[in-house]
């Protein structure tokens, strides 16, 4: 064999050799798009699915329905038979028309309050008056931040105030619905009751201003709503009665009034 026909007869074997693999290709290619494109069978809402409903609920109910959808519209934990939820709760909300998933039911024990608190959360319920607890105002799902007033005693009818936001972004859970529209703790009582979700941290600041306020006049608490859309914090700071006194005065016009207040203090000595 001459040197001219060896060189013929590798270059057909490698022309050969890369339309075999092109033809692979080819094929491969052709069943990947048929395997995206055949037709599966989902679950889907034909009722929108409340949160914390029961898939027996929604299987008596007749709120599901089975659709053919190709391979590649299939979100990732779709159900394809209605008795794989016939055992499990609604952890989300699904509307009408959406795919029924793994993500939004869960075990019955994800159901009410304990399915919303996860790790480190804790659902604490702090009692009030309504101003206290925004009665009327606050829904389930809003946030809000706690602030806190506490007086230390320091002896000799002496006292120190100080004023702070004790806990940021907690959200609420519930609402009191009991005692009537004011939503007020049994009959005749006139505090209301609001469940917050914390971390068990956050809940150790909490209780100290919480059950401080119950046994002295010298502490208080308060809920602040937050903003329902890009809520944003001030630094963190603590008030106290001379930091309020003398925010934003210049110190000749702190000076002068000092001074009148301790000439009145000495008059009202002398007598």
């Amino acid at each position: 064999m001459t040197y001219r026909m060896r060189n013929i007869l590798i270059a057909v074997a490698l022309a050969g050799f890369a339309a075999l693999l092109v033809t692979f290709y080819i094929s491969n290619y052709k069943s990947s798009v048929q395997h995206q494109q055949a037709q599966v069978t989902v679950l889907v809402a034909a009722h929108d699915i409340p949160q914390n409903t029961s898939g027996a609920d929604v299987v008596s109910k007749g709120w599901l329905k089975t659709e053919q959808v190709s391979r590649s519209s299939v979100v990732p934990g779709t159900f394809s038979s209605p008795d794989q939820i016939r055992s499990l709760v609604a952890t989300q909300a699904t509307y009408a028309g959406e795919q029924v998933t793994a993500a939004r039911f869960g075990p019955t024990t994800q159901a009410g309050i304990a399915g919303e608190i996860t790790g480190t959360q804790r659902a604490v319920q702090l009692s009030g008056d309504p101003n206290q607890i925004l009665a009327g105002t606050l829904q389930p799902g809003d946030y809000v931040d706690f602030e806190g007033v506490l007086g230390i005693d320091l002896g000799g009818n002496n006292s120190f105030s100080f004023s702070r936001i004790v806990v940021r972004n907690m959200k609420v859970l519930q609402v009191q619905s009991g005692g009537g529209a004011s939503g007020k703790i049994g009959g005749g009582s006139s505090l209301s009751a609001v469940m917050l979700r914390m971390t068990d941290a956050q809940s150790q600041k909490i209780e100290l201003i919480y059950a401080s306020a119950r046994q002295s006049s010298n502490a208080f608490w308060a809920l602040e709503l937050r903003p329902g859309l890009k809520s944003q914090d001030s630094p963190n700071s603590v008030e106290t009665p001379f930091t309020i006194l003398t925010d934003g005065i210049a110190p000749t016009t702190l000076k002068a009034a000092l001074g009148i207040a301790l000439i009145a203090s000495a008059a009202a000595g002398g007598h």
